[in-house]
């Protein structure tokens, strides 16, 4: 008897044991199914710090600043030997001082330091030319995560309506099957629910496609796997506040192509300057030593200073001709900058009507459009319930108003899009 109340002791511990482990581990399993919630600032947060293609701009940036560095070194001095006035074999040597000598001969190029200057200083601004790059780049990429972002919650909101839908149309389902053996409702109207039923179930895949769609975009843009999970957050909803004056001054502090652009200009302007200096001359400074291969010479040595002549004519037309290149440059990126400013301008102006226009025509859709079809399908599923209208009408009553909620959602989105596209121009 003591024996089996010991095995019953041991298999009531094992069992205690058991929950006591299940209920510990149900934290951790409930922690680990919790999915990480991203809000679009965050979402754009990680792009900027994360994207591959936007770390590319700032490794070339670096770069640059090397290759700055690199402009102001000095050529390596040259060293060489050989022999100096030495005869020819099988020549009469008359005198010993004929033999000639060995020499050793060190050459230094001295180059002129505001040149150099000059030249980090252009190298240095083509830095600055791939971080106003990286700026477009990203203004793209923060446009194209707007888009997927709002993508998401429209198709969030429309799963909703759908679920919603569903159990209206589940409950008159029901309603036909219990009315059916009284002969109050015919066999066609159940298949009828079911059908509609179905048809809305149908309905899913296309927005949970959806949201897969903007999940694997986001995720790639964040550079994370395609697949890595996470939800949105659900309460942003975009906002749309239309501007007085656009002026092109304050578009040309906005937009990015528009910096870039002015950086591109200073770049060729600091190449003016480089090109400019090329008339001052560089020098050069060479130094002989001579040992004689008859004893009785001296040693000798010869120093050279040598300095080149760019205002030669044949020479000084080479960057002559280059500074008014980059002139005839700069002055056609700049006419094409007033271009860029003033078609944006207007291109800006009708967006915001358009904006405006579609803002209307959701503030009807919602405010008169869609509560007097809710009305409507409210009366009638009152009166069918009393067994006084047919389900094909309230049928037809449902799907006017699940029509013009998805349309409402359609054109959110189409709203939704217009801003990202006017965000992305203000910007560019």
């Amino acid at each position: 008897m003591n024996y089996v109340n010991m095995e019953n002791w041991k298999c009531m511990m094992y069992s205690i044991k058991k929950w006591i482990g299940i209920l510990l581990l149900l934290p951790v399993s409930a922690f680990a199914q919790q999915k990480e919630t991203l809000s679009l600032p965050d979402i754009i947060q990680k792009i900027d710090s994360n994207n591959i293609l936007l770390g590319s701009y700032a490794l070339k940036a670096e770069a640059y600043k090397y290759s700055a560095d690199a402009a102001t070194a000095w050529m390596p001095p040259m060293a060489g030997i050989g022999t100096f006035m030495t005869p020819y074999p099988f020549q009469k040597i008359m005198d010993a001082g004929d033999k000639g000598s060995i020499m050793l001969r060190l050459e230094q190029e001295i180059p002129n330091r505001s040149k150099l200057q000059a030249k980090k200083k252009y190298i240095q601004s083509l830095g600055n030319i791939e971080t106003a790059t990286r700026d477009i780049t990203l203004n793209d990429f923060k446009a194209q995560a707007k888009r997927q972002y709002f993508d998401w919650l429209i198709a969030l909101q429309k799963i909703k309506i759908i679920e919603d839908n569903e159990r209206v149309l589940v409950t008159m389902k029901k309603i036909e099957e219990v009315r059916y053996p009284y002969n109050q409702s015919q066999l066609s109207s159940v298949y009828r629910a079911e059908a509609e039923i179905e048809k809305n179930r149908n309905m899913l895949l296309m927005p949970q496609g959806d949201i897969a769609k903007a999940k694997a975009y986001l995720n790639s843009l964040m550079n994370r796997p395609g697949l890595q999970e996470f939800i949105i957050d659900t309460t942003y909803e975009p906002s749309f506040t239309a501007s007085g004056v656009y002026d092109t001054a304050s578009l040309a502090a906005e937009r990015k192509d528009v910096l870039r652009m002015n950086e591109s200009i200073r770049s060729m302007q600091y190449n003016i300057e480089a090109m400019k200096l090329e008339k001052k001359p560089n020098f050069r400074i060479q130094f002989d030593h001579m040992s004689p291969l008859a004893s009785m010479m001296p040693q000798a040595y010869s120093i050279m200073g040598m300095v080149t002549i760019p205002i030669a004519p044949w020479s000084k037309k080479m960057y002559q001709s280059e500074i008014k290149s980059m002139q005839f440059n700069i002055q056609a990126m700049e006419k094409e900058r007033s271009s860029m400013l003033q078609e944006t301008q207007g291109m800006l102006y009708g967006m915001q009507a358009e904006i405006q226009t579609m803002q209307k025509r959701i503030k009807s859709m919602e405010g008169k459009v869609i509560p007097a079809l809710q009305r409507t399908l409210d009366a009638s599923f009152l009166t069918y319930q009393e067994n006084k209208l047919t389900l094909t009408i309230v049928l037809d009553n449902w799907e006017a108003l699940n029509m013009m909620q998805l349309d409402l959602l359609d054109e959110k989105q189409k709203l939704y899009q217009m801003i990202v596209d006017y965000e992305k121009e203000l910007f560019k």
